[in-house]
């Protein structure tokens, strides 16, 4: 019995050390910072090698796990429960970029990474640089290139690489629209129209239920802008000159009904009469 007395006492401490921490570890992996449950994925140096013939397969995983990801953090930040800068984008990003190594044909990991890697992160040249490595292997499609003419059109301020962008979009998918495009991006005062073609075109032939909502939601805050500027130049046109305010449109009579914002912001014009929104046309739990 007393050879026992010591493999028991050890085998009772840690019972009681394993009691003793389950319950903060357990509360720190429920509240621990969204960013964190990405969950972490080896190099693709190492899983290139190991998923031998079922690289594609193994491409289409990593997207799916993003997806999964963002669905629920969109959820979320639409309840209210977390603000748009708690999402992990830099780790969607990599894990985007990491499934086109392994399938350079994925078609879902271009098209997702150019709606959040945009309007999200704010990583133009990022997202652009993944189109262009795209459209080396999917040479038939056109919403690459289109997605990148927008880009350099509406973000970058880059016509140049904009036209020829769209035109490559408008010759292979012969449609009048990218061809127009190409020649009214110049125009500053038509950026609000572009970006409204352009989430149109997205939100029409998206599949995906979560992204269609997120670009449904885009599509109809900017709408609202282009309603404020076509407001705001009625009345500098009536007066002679640019208003003070929203409020000052919405008195006149040129706005109505009042505008909203579906991501729970506030419109307000700029001094410069630009539109803008507190919300920054992203969901937050507030704002200024």
């Amino acid at each position: 019995m007393r050879r026992l007395t010591f493999p028991v006492c050890l085998l009772v401490t840690g019972v009681l050390g394993y009691c003793i921490l389950i319950g903060p570890f357990t509360s720190y992996m429920r509240n621990k910072p969204i960013e964190e449950k990405l969950g972490f994925v080896p190099s693709i140096k190492l899983i290139k090698p190991l998923s031998a013939d079922q690289q594609e397969l193994a491409g289409a995983a990593l997207v799916m796990k993003v997806l999964m990801y963002y669905g629920g953090t969109l959820g979320k930040a639409q309840a209210g429960k977390i603000v748009s800068e708690s999402i992990d984008l830099m780790g969607m990003s990599r894990m985007l970029h990491g499934a086109v190594k392994l399938d350079p044909y994925n078609m879902d990991a271009y098209y997702f990474a150019q709606g959040f890697l945009t309007w999200d992160a704010k990583q133009f040249k990022v997202a652009n640089n993944l189109l262009e490595y795209g459209m080396q292997y999917r040479t038939w499609d056109w919403y690459l290139p289109f997605f990148a003419g927008f880009n350099y059109a509406y973000f970058l301020k880059d016509y140049s690489n904009a036209a020829r962008y769209y035109q490559k979009a408008g010759l292979l998918s012969n449609n009048n629209l990218h061809i127009q495009l190409a020649g009214r991006y110049m125009q500053e005062s038509g950026q609000t129209d572009l970006a409204i073609s352009y989430l149109a075109a997205m939100e029409q032939n998206e599949k995906n239920a979560v992204l269609k909502e997120g670009y449904r939601i885009r599509l109809a805050a900017f709408r609202e802008v282009r309603r404020i500027e076509q407001a705001r130049d009625r009345f500098k046109e009536l007066k002679g000159m640019m208003p003070r305010s929203l409020e000052q449109l919405i008195q006149s009579g040129l706005l109505s009904p009042v505008p909203v914002d579906p991501y729970g912001g506030r419109f307000y014009l700029e001094s410069s009469g630009k539109v803008v929104s507190t919300s920054k046309f992203a969901f937050a739990t507030q704002h200024k």
